[in-house]
């Protein structure tokens, strides 16, 4: 995937583990190819019944730690909406708190300017999302949060709180993940061969204990995401896949990204 040139890659969460959950197989493997991966979570994910803040920062960190690459070029950026790069406190959006409220995420402008700061940060090229069919509010909020912030990264007349002074930018490609609370079967666009990636999701998913090992009620989700990536290798004929959507066709110069 991606072959040649090292790109700017953002992958914005609705809470921490949703970019795990969705497509924590193809982070790792971007990020091991030579990409630089940037993980925006757009809220704490907090409060849930078995975890708090202080918890939550702990597994996103070793979450993230079982996805960055061991070796090679490429990078692991995390980050939550109005933080620096460099800090895990600072707020680089003054109009923002660090994170939005979790499950009171709403459609706002200064919401969408501060996203868009984050594009320009990074020089982003290509963004993935959550899908727009769900059933929980925060993820239909991001997603339509991050879409528009898309647009708005590349004017030119307007400052961006927390874009560090770069110049306007429009990433090329949108492509939404699965991570949904709605009942439904994906029907991808196209689907990644994780396969050499299986491992490094399973640690990350499994990080977020509170959110899985402590809750009875998820605690079965990290298999059904196990059997859901082998039935999507199936589909392409390897071992793993991650499905993913897009609203506009891509482009390829070649065959040399398809698994044959």
């Amino acid at each position: 995937m991606l072959p040649g040139a090292a790109r700017n890659i953002l992958v914005i969460g609705p809470h921490p583990d949703d970019q795990e959950l969705g497509m924590g197989g193809t982070i790792a493997l971007l990020a091991m190819q030579g990409h630089r991966v940037v993980l925006l979570d757009m809220t704490n994910g907090e409060p849930t019944p078995h975890g708090d803040v202080v918890t939550r920062a702990a597994e996103t960190r070793a979450a993230t730690a079982a996805l960055t690459p061991k070796s090679g070029t490429g990078s692991l950026v995390r980050l939550m909406l109005g933080q620096d790069e460099n800090s895990a406190t600072a707020s680089a959006a003054a109009e923002l708190p660090v994170g939005l409220p979790n499950r009171f995420v709403e459609h706002t402008i200064a919401a969408r300017h501060a996203v868009a700061g984050v594009i320009r940060r990074f020089g982003i090229e290509m963004m993935f999302v959550p899908h727009p069919r769900d059933a929980h509010p925060d993820h239909l909020a991001v997603t339509r949060i991050a879409v528009d912030a898309r647009f708005d990264a590349k004017l030119s007349a307007l400052r961006m709180p927390g874009d560090a002074g770069m110049p306007p930018c429009h990433p090329k490609w949108l492509i939404y993940y699965y991570a949904s609370h709605l009942r439904a079967v994906p029907e991808p666009s196209f689907i990644v061969d994780t396969s050499s990636m299986v491992e490094a999701k399973q640690l990350a998913i499994s990080a977020y204990r509170s959110q899985f090992d402590r809750n009875a009620k998820n605690r079965d989700v990290p298999a059904w995401l196990l059997a859901q990536d082998r039935y999507f290798g199936s589909r392409i004929g390897t071992k793993a896949g991650e499905p993913f959507f897009t609203d506009e066709p891509l482009a390829l110069n070649g065959l040399g990204g398809i698994v044959f």
